[in-house]
């Protein structure tokens, strides 16, 4: 723990850089801190500040940077900000009176807080582990690929593409959505795989029976791929990373869902800031801040925004809060 002097030292340097993105020195630190001492203080607090691992010096010459350290500690100690009259009005308006299908609100909602934020923004959606299954329909797209779609009772549908080892006749298909569909519909996804995976088969004709354990194969990882991501703000990678490569890095990384879902999800409930290291990231260096929404009767999503680490954390902090409690109440309300 830092004692308080060292601790506004280091809170000004982080914010002088978030602002500048240049090095810090002792006399950008006095002016902006307000701290009634000597520069000699502060350049000896600032080494003192280097050998703890909080600060770094890129260059002889330069003022100096924070390190990973120096910003979970900061992170760990700032109060989020307060936000514009207009941001707070714009983030309220949008979620007033929202009759929006569920999929559309959640992807506006991600370009809303990336608009808000300046940053990339992600929604995850709630999971479906919650809602019943009102109805299971397979389409045969070929004798040997047919698409198990599963509709639950919010209206929401999952797609799942099922491949067969062998033909199968449509009539035969219809045969194995009959039995599939007795057991699968009226319980959650989780039940329904779970009567599914118990059906008895041994009098039923072997296409019949191919095409169930083919079905119940891929339906059992429903639940797990069904909380939907959507990202906004890609546009501005190019702004808050000025390296090639690590704009090309992030545009890869926002395109793969897993990876995603990994950085953004967390798995205590309310607001989390994870930096740098924390996340597991090659090639860039990310912070990400994130919250969960309560999403009513379609359960709990995630909302995050994903920004280098020379990040403004209060305020990111202060607009993730309020987008996601916006959504979780209109998704209440609705």
């Amino acid at each position: 723990m830092l004692d308080d002097r060292r601790a506004s030292i280091l809170q000004a340097l982080v914010e002088e850089y978030i602002r500048t993105g240049q090095p810090v020195s002792s006399r950008a630190i006095l002016e902006t801190s307000g701290l009634k001492v000597s520069s000699a203080t502060v350049r000896n607090d600032l080494a003192k500040l280097e050998s703890y691992g909080f600060v770094e010096q890129p260059h002889t010459s330069a003022g100096r940077v924070p390190t990973h350290q120096g910003y979970r500690y900061y992170v760990d100690h700032c109060s989020p900000a307060r936000l514009r009259s207009a941001t707070r009005v714009r983030i309220e308006s949008f979620f007033t009176d929202v009759h929006r299908e569920l999929s559309k609100l959640l992807q506006e909602t991600s370009g809303l807080l990336s608009d808000i934020s300046h940053y990339p923004a992600v929604i995850v959606g709630p999971g479906l582990g919650d809602e019943r299954v009102v109805a299971l329909h397979l389409v045969p797209l070929s004798p040997t690929v047919t698409l198990a779609v599963t509709i639950v009772e919010s209206g929401r549908v999952t797609r799942d593409i099922v491949r067969l080892a062998r033909e199968v006749t449509e009539s035969d298909l219809a045969r194995a959505e009959t039995i599939l569909s007795k057991a699968y519909c009226g319980g959650t996804l989780a039940e329904g795989a779970a009567a599914i995976a118990k059906i008895p088969t041994g009098d039923v004709a072997e296409p019949v029976r191919r095409a169930v354990k083919a079905v119940t194969k891929t339906l059992a990882g429903t639940e797990v791929r069904s909380a939907d991501i959507y990202v906004g703000g890609t546009s501005q990678l190019a702004e808050l990373w000025e390296d090639l490569a690590q704009v090309h890095s992030m545009l890869g990384l926002l395109e793969r869902d897993s990876v995603v879902r990994q950085i953004v999800d967390d798995p205590g409930a309310g607001t989390a800031v994870r930096i740098g290291a924390e996340l597991n990231v090659e090639d860039v260096e990310l912070a990400v801040v994130s919250s969960d929404y309560e999403a009513g009767e379609h359960g709990i999503g995630r909302v995050g925004v994903i920004g280098p680490m020379r990040m403004d954390y209060r305020r990111t902090i202060k607009i993730v809060e309020e987008v996601s409690e916006g959504l979780g109440e209109s998704l209440g309300s609705s």
